[in-house]
Protein backbone atom coordinates (compact mmCIF):
# COMPACT_ATOMS: atom_id res chain seq x y z
CA UNK A 1 0.00 0.00 0.00
CA UNK A 2 1.36 3.36 -1.03
CA UNK A 3 0.25 6.78 0.08
CA UNK A 4 -1.56 8.53 -2.77
CA UNK A 5 -3.25 11.93 -3.15
CA UNK A 6 -5.71 13.83 -5.30
CA UNK A 7 -6.61 17.51 -5.45
CA UNK A 8 -9.79 18.88 -3.91
CA UNK A 9 -11.84 21.54 -5.74
CA UNK A 10 -10.01 24.14 -3.61
CA UNK A 11 -6.64 22.82 -4.82
CA UNK A 12 -5.70 21.15 -1.53
CA UNK A 13 -4.15 17.70 -1.43
CA UNK A 14 -6.36 14.93 -0.06
CA UNK A 15 -4.32 11.89 0.98
CA UNK A 16 -5.64 8.36 0.55
CA UNK A 17 -4.54 4.76 0.03
CA UNK A 18 -6.91 4.20 -2.90
CA UNK A 19 -5.84 4.19 -6.56
CA UNK A 20 -8.73 6.41 -7.72
CA UNK A 21 -10.43 9.46 -6.25
CA UNK A 22 -14.22 9.60 -5.67
CA UNK A 23 -14.82 10.86 -9.22
CA UNK A 24 -12.90 7.91 -10.71
CA UNK A 25 -9.73 9.66 -11.90
CA UNK A 26 -6.39 8.07 -10.92
CA UNK A 27 -4.61 9.43 -7.86
CA UNK A 28 -0.95 10.52 -7.79
CA UNK A 29 1.85 9.11 -5.68
CA UNK A 30 2.69 11.14 -2.58
CA UNK A 31 6.28 9.87 -2.55
CA UNK A 32 9.22 11.65 -4.22
CA UNK A 33 11.15 10.08 -7.08
CA UNK A 34 14.16 7.96 -6.22
CA UNK A 35 17.52 9.70 -5.89
CA UNK A 36 20.75 8.32 -7.27
CA UNK A 37 24.11 9.94 -6.39
CA UNK A 38 25.58 8.84 -9.73
CA UNK A 39 22.94 10.57 -11.85
CA UNK A 40 24.06 10.25 -15.47
CA UNK A 41 21.67 12.81 -16.94
CA UNK A 42 21.86 15.73 -14.50
CA UNK A 43 23.95 17.83 -16.91
CA UNK A 44 21.33 17.47 -19.66
CA UNK A 45 18.47 18.37 -17.28
CA UNK A 46 20.29 21.49 -16.06
CA UNK A 47 21.10 22.53 -19.65
CA UNK A 48 17.45 22.22 -20.68
CA UNK A 49 16.27 24.13 -17.60
CA UNK A 50 18.76 26.93 -18.36
CA UNK A 51 17.59 27.06 -21.98
CA UNK A 52 13.93 27.44 -21.02
CA UNK A 53 14.72 29.65 -17.99
CA UNK A 54 13.09 27.43 -15.38
CA UNK A 55 16.04 27.01 -13.00
CA UNK A 56 15.24 28.18 -9.47
CA UNK A 57 18.05 30.75 -9.73
CA UNK A 58 16.45 32.23 -12.87
CA UNK A 59 12.92 32.65 -11.52
CA UNK A 60 11.87 35.81 -9.67
CA UNK A 61 11.60 35.66 -5.91
CA UNK A 62 8.13 34.98 -4.50
CA UNK A 63 6.69 37.82 -2.39
CA UNK A 64 5.77 36.69 1.11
Amino acid sequence: MYLMYYLSPKGERIYTLKKTDPSGTPTKSAHPARFSPDDKFSRQRITIKKRYKVLLTQTPAKPY
